[in-house]
Order: C-alpha cells, then structure tokens, then sequence
C-alpha cells in the first residue's frame, strides 16, 4: 500500500472522529457531486466518453489503485483510452455505483468564513464487462474515495482511491420495488420506456431527484439528464406573468390588446376583452392551435371568459404581450424572475450554445425508434421547455411554499377559475383537484411526440412528484408511481382520472 493512501485512512479516520456528518442527501452539495459522478462514470467511464475525463479532473489528479498502482491525469487518460476503450465495437465496460453505499464529506475552510471547499465521496461501486456476441459478466467490486475541489468555481476531482478488490458481486439493499433501482430499470424495459426522470417532494423539499434508463444505447442516463418537458412550459409562463402581477407591474384583469392584439383577430371585437386572467384559466376561446382550423388562422370559437377549453394559442398570445411591454424574450424575463434567482442553471426555453446535447434524452416512439431533435431558437410560452428534474423540482417547491407570489396572487392561482374535465377545475396555469381532508393537489401535464410528462404538487401536505420520460408510452407507468409515492392522496388523483 502507498504512502498516500496510508495517508487516506489516517485522514478518514480523523475526520470521522471528530463527528463531521456526511451532508444530507437532499442537500445542494450531495447533488452536485452526484451530478459530477453521473457525468464522470454514467457518461464518461461507460461509453468512453474522454471529454468527460478532461473536464472533470484537476490537472493535478492522482489516481491510486490498490493492484495497478498510481497514476496523473495524462497516464490516466493515456492507459483509458488505450485499454478499456481500446476496441469499443467488440468490448465495453460499465460501473455501477451502489447508490445506499455514497457518502458525501464537506470540506470547509475556517479562515475564509467558513466556505466550502471541497468535498469527500466516499463509496463502492462495481464493475461489469461485455463482448461482442456475449452476455455482460460481473469483473470485480471496490471501493472508492474521491477527493473534489473547487478550482476557479469549478468541481475538479483531485485525488481518487480505489481499494479493497474483490471479485465477489456485491447486491444492494433489499427494497420495496419502487425503491429498488434495478427494479425500476427492469420495469422501464417492459414498458418501452428508455429514460424515467423521478422527482419526490416531502416535508415542503426536494428530497429526491433520481434518472433512470438510458438517453441514447448504451448510454445511461446522468442524474442531471436534460428533458424535452412539453406542456410543463404553461406553468413556467404563468408564474412568470404571475410574478410580474406581485410586483405591480402586470395587471392580471386587464385587457391585453393594450399590447399585442394578433392579426387574424384584430378585426373581431371580442380580441379586446382577453385578459390574462382568462389565459391562464383556459378561457380565451381559442382553440389549442390555429394550424387545426382549416385556413390555418386564430380565431374565436365561444366568447372569452365563458368556457373551458385548452389552449396552447392563448399562452403564445401572452408572451407577445408581455414581450412587447417589458422589451424583453419570455427567455430573458424568466432568467431575471425565475431561473436565476432558484438557480434553474440548467433551465431555458431555446437551444443554445450551452445547451449539452450529450445529456438530452431523445423522443421514442412506441416501438422504441428515435424522433428527430429539433432545436428551437425562440422561445414557446406553451411548449418545448429545455430542464432536468432537479430544476423543475425547485421550481415546484417555491410554487408550493408560497416564495415567489404574493399571498394574495397565490391565493388567486390556486382558486378555481372554472371547471375543466372529471370534476377538476383550471386556476391560473394549473390544473385543481380536491382531495380529502381539505387538501387539493395543483397539477400539470405535457405530451409531445416522444414526451409524456406530469406533475403534482400538494401544498398542504407540502408532498410533490415529478415524472418526466421521454416516450409515446411515457403516460402509462404514470399510475403506479402516482399511487406508490403519494399514497392515499395519489389513489384518489388516479381515481379522479379513471372515473
């Protein structure tokens, strides 16, 4: 054994004496260096990824092996790509993290105010290897510890040790089938479902963020895998809008003529009485789309204001409003109220040059054959949001704890404006059901080609999931993820849908 990793022990066993708990694992820190290992291993070590090797490691890394010694950065990449990614078309290594196994260590620094600066992931993971014409077969389990530092603002892996080789499989803890993550993986392939995004919300947090399956063959899906989320866009566009009213800068009963009046309707009287109100709640009269009206033109087909029908036309109505009086995209006026202030960093309404096509989970049909990704440049109030599940998570969270309305608009959000379909009702860019005890669940959903995804936030309960896939077929594991983690109150949502 090396000097150096005596001197992990002794490091390890002195940090855990002093009673330094590992953080939480709902914690910003315990999902950043998540996120890190998914790109590093999920992406990078399983599908010879080397850019991902690159990124991630300090040039500074050492790498202590218990049986092949220690290695730099350049050795490191250099043994990579000339061994295990020697001949990817005829061999291929895979590991696997035991997720119960992960342990995360802040590194704080008391003469700079306590700052964290870095991190210690301790683990095992285990490894697996596939040849052409041969089924995978298990090679050996180990266990790990990085060291993370920030460097410049940017996690860098510095130091990692792999130790205690044996070629024994190890198994994970036994769990229910919904908390058993091979489970689920088995699950998804019976339902031609190629990538699960699972968001939970407990006790008013995040608590969980887990990604499953894989984005494209042979590559898994990273915990900060990038989702198409169709439909989720209208409430992301309503709580924009819906924050320019807390702050008294949109009236929510006024007439939006004043600042957009579309030109297939400008002639109609009845453009002048549309209202944001109306949008939100679904009462425009427009239909979902003008491209479905034989002429291909917006029109009216009941008055605003006196029926239900959705409308993706009526939120499309509102970014151009909303553009046209504050100057700004629908794109900039998020980042300013949204995105930047919950650091949705991974969050937007276009494609662009940061967008990370390497973690975005292709559309598949119902016979698993990919769709064309098509990259929109300008933003749709209505459809296409680009998120993960962490973002939209926290996004979920603060609509929920009331942080980013004032009470009175969140009261008016969450007040039913008119009914809508099996005794549910629209508020203002959600849709309502009532449940027992006095609770009542806000809920969105979003199907596109290759995307079916919902949501359901609880705000009594403080209780919330995200599902996100990206599949025609996505909508039919709804139902028992819906039961499994809201229990009684999911049983009455799926009754509500199955009347």
């Amino acid at each position: 054994m090396t000097r150096s990793i005596y001197f992990l022990f002794f490091f390890l066993g002195a940090f855990l004496q002093k009673g330094q708990a590992q953080v939480e694992k709902n914690s910003e820190l315990y999902k950043t260096i998540m996120s890190k290992d998914s790109l590093l291993f999920n992406v990078g070590f399983n599908t010879c990824d080397i850019s991902q090797f690159e990124n991630l490691m300090s040039e500074k890394l050492e790498f202590f092996h218990d049986i092949d010694g220690m290695s730099d950065k350049k050795k490191f990449l250099k043994d990579f790509k000339g061994g295990l990614c020697r001949d990817t078309k005829n061999y291929q290594a895979r590991r696997e993290l035991l997720p119960e196994s992960t342990e995360v260590y802040a590194l704080y620094d008391k003469t700079n105010g306590g700052k964290v600066y870095g991190a210690l992931q301790v683990g095992t993971h285990q490894f697996f290897e596939k040849q052409t014409g041969q089924p995978e077969k298990f090679g050996s389990s180990a266990r790990f510890s990085h060291l993370w530092l920030l460097e410049n603002g940017e996690w860098k892996l510095v130091k990692s040790y792999s130790y205690e080789h044996v070629t024994k499989q190890l198994e994970s803890v036994t769990a229910p089938t919904f908390d058993n993550d091979m489970a689920i993986e088995k699950w998804l392939k019976e339902n031609k479902v190629p990538t699960l995004g699972l968001g939970i919300i407990e006790n008013g947090k995040l608590q969980q963020v887990k990604v499953f399956g894989e984005i494209k063959p042979g590559v898994s899906a990273p915990y900060n895998t990038i989702f198409n989320v169709a439909s989720l866009t209208k409430p992301m566009t309503a709580i924009v809008a819906l924050k320019l009213v807390s702050l008294g800068k949109w009236d929510l009963d006024k007439p939006v003529y004043n600042y957009w009046t579309d030109p297939d309707i400008a002639k109609d009287p009845r453009s002048k009485k549309i209202t944001t109100r109306q949008i939100l709640s679904h009462q425009t009269g427009f239909p979902n789309w003008r491209w479905m009206n034989a002429d291909k033109k917006l029109n009216f087909q009941f008055d605003p204001g006196t029926a239900y029908q959705y409308s993706g036309e009526g939120l499309e109505y509102l970014r151009k409003a909303l553009e046209n009086k504050f100057h700004k995209s629908l794109q900039q006026l998020a980042s300013e109220l949204i995105f930047q202030p919950l650091k949705m960093n991974e969050t937007s309404y276009v494609w662009n040059k940061n967008s990370d096509i390497s973690r975005y989970a292709i559309g598949y049909d119902k016979d698993l054959k990919p769709y064309e990704v098509e990259k929109n440049t300008t933003p749709n109030a209505a459809d296409n949001l680009l998120t993960t599940i962490e973002d939209y998570g926290k996004f979920l969270v603060a609509v929920m704890n009331g942080e980013l309305l004032q009470e009175s608009v969140f009261k008016e959000m969450t007040r039913p404006q008119i009914a809508s379909e099996r005794g549910k009702h629209f508020g203002l860019g959600f849709e309502i059901y009532t449940l027992e005890n006095e609770e009542y669940g806000l809920s969105h959903g979003g199907a596109d080609v290759g995307v079916r995804t919902i949501t359901f936030i609880l705000p009594k309960t403080k209780q919330g999931l995200l599902i996100f896939t990206n599949s025609d077929v996505g909508g039919n594991v709804y139902e028992a993820l819906v039961k499994h983690y809201l229990g009684k109150n999911g049983e009455k949502i799926i009754d509500i849908e199955t009347k």
